[in-house]
């Protein structure tokens, strides 16, 4: 029988690597409690998907299902997480225990919702092949950038009577003050922009040091603004990325076309923020042979199915292909061949490399907000009232404040250097998980 690379993969994640997509650990215990066949009225499965009905303290039981194409969920609780803890103590219980899932014949409310998302994904695909008004879009065109750049000049001025003023008066300002500009921005069609001055405004105005981090936010704002403005006098790649980050969106089609780098690629860590009503996902991946990073970054809204599900920890034969750029990280997952457990891959020496390589990046591509790097030995160090990462050659680098994972970072390293993913930019980094007893830990 044939099975598809998605539904091989689903089949076979580990316990871990399941309760890796759970939203938070009150999902991940609860998904634990109920990976048990008692907890289950009904259970099956098909090639396409696995389903059950869960008792809950209701009459009815929760109908709940998972499509196993591209590892989405449902279920008719009431809960708002995705994936909920059924969805996840159904999948875990089928890990746990495969032979509770004999083959059957799908109960209605799972081929419905099969067929919804199949005529769903054909309807997008006829959309795609409709024919495309070159003379009106090149006219919306024209007005979109006639909007960017009213706004761009709004925002120049506005980023010049800060600096007119001084930055003495700046904690003062209320969120309306941030929420106003950004709405600007987006009323000019600049979403990229907006985001940027809302990212301002989230500057913790409390801590030693606010001035640095705001001006630099400023700074790079004003660069992209300036950059924009001559963009015909830059190279095509960089062209690209400042349309991107005023947000000019890229056409998935011309991505589509392109063959993509084909390599394993391991999942370093993924991170979901909420923003704007919206699930922001970040995975950072890293390829063994090209030995490049890369980006796969997807945004829904809540109880929306992300297009591509990855888990950390695991490494995938895939093809991605690199949105355009002068520092190219951002991909597209073109095509999934398959996936497995991963080893460590190689890492830079200490922060000194890090540095070189940091130093590297900003000549080229100077707007970054982070980059992801694997780093050999690192450990956690109190120092000053203050967490940081020390190498083997006793270089410190900040540890992001707040930082919600140090006590369990602590616990695995005990005093110990491991190797270490981490993600940041200059003297401050955030880690992401850990090589201990050859395996990945997710932090």
């Amino acid at each position: 029988m044939y099975i598809s690379g998605h539904y091989f993969f689903a089949l076979n994640l580990s316990e871990e690597q399941i309760l890796a997509l759970a939203p938070d650990d009150a999902s991940r215990k609860s998904g634990r409690g109920l990976a048990s066949p008692g907890k289950w009225v009904s259970k099956g499965a098909n090639e396409q998907a696995i389903w059950g009905e869960c008792q809950g303290s209701g009459a009815k039981p929760y109908q709940t299902q998972v499509d196993l194409g591209n590892l989405a969920f449902k279920c008719s609780c009431p809960s708002r997480k995705f994936p909920c803890k059924h969805g996840l103590g159904l999948l875990l219980l089928r890990c746990k225990h495969p032979q509770q899932f004999t083959a059957a014949a799908a109960p209605a409310w799972v081929t419905e919702w099969l067929d919804r998302r199949a005529e769903k994904e054909g309807l997008n695909a006829a959309k795609k092949d409709k024919p495309v008004d070159e003379a009106a879009q090149a006219k919306r065109l024209q007005a979109r950038q006639q909007k960017v750049g009213g706004g761009i000049e709004e925002l120049r001025r506005w980023i010049k009577d800060i600096i007119r003023n001084g930055l003495l008066t700046i904690p003062e300002k209320g969120g309306a003050y941030w929420e106003n500009m950004a709405k600007r921005m987006i009323d000019a069609q600049a979403p990229g922009l907006a985001a940027r001055v809302r990212g301002l405004g989230e500057v913790d105005f409390f801590v030693e040091g606010w001035q640095t981090r705001f001006l630099d936010r400023l700074v790079r704002l004003y660069m992209i603004l300036q950059g924009y403005g001559r963009l015909e006098e830059l190279p095509a790649p960089l062209q690209e990325d400042l349309k991107s980050l005023v947000g000019f969106p890229f056409a998935q089609e011309e991505l589509n076309a392109q063959e993509g780098v084909r390599d394993d690629w391991f999942v370093l860590a993924r991170k979901t923020t909420e923003e704007e009503q919206l699930t922001v996902e970040r995975n950072w991946l890293y390829g063994w042979r090209s030995k490049r990073y890369a980006l796969v970054l997807q945004f829904y809204v809540r109880n929306q199915v992300p297009g591509v599900s990855l888990s950390p920890g695991t490494s995938m034969d895939a093809s991605l292909v690199f949105y355009p750029g002068a520092y190219p990280l951002r991909v597209l997952v073109k095509e999934i061949h398959n996936t497995r457990l991963a080893e460590l891959p190689p890492g830079y020496a200490g922060w000194s490399a890090v540095a070189e390589q940091e130093a590297a990046n900003a000549s080229i591509y100077p707007f970054a907000d982070e980059y992801p790097y694997v780093v050999n030995a690192l450990k956690p160090v109190f120092y000053n009232n203050e967490w940081w990462l020390q190498d083997e050659e006793n270089r410190l680098a900040a540890v992001v404040r707040n930082y919600s994972a140090i006590w369990k970072l602590l616990a695995f390293s005990g005093g110990s250097a491991l190797p270490m993913s981490v993600i940041g930019r200059e003297n401050e980094f955030e880690p992401l998980g850990i090589w201990y007893n050859q395996e990945y830990k997710i932090l």
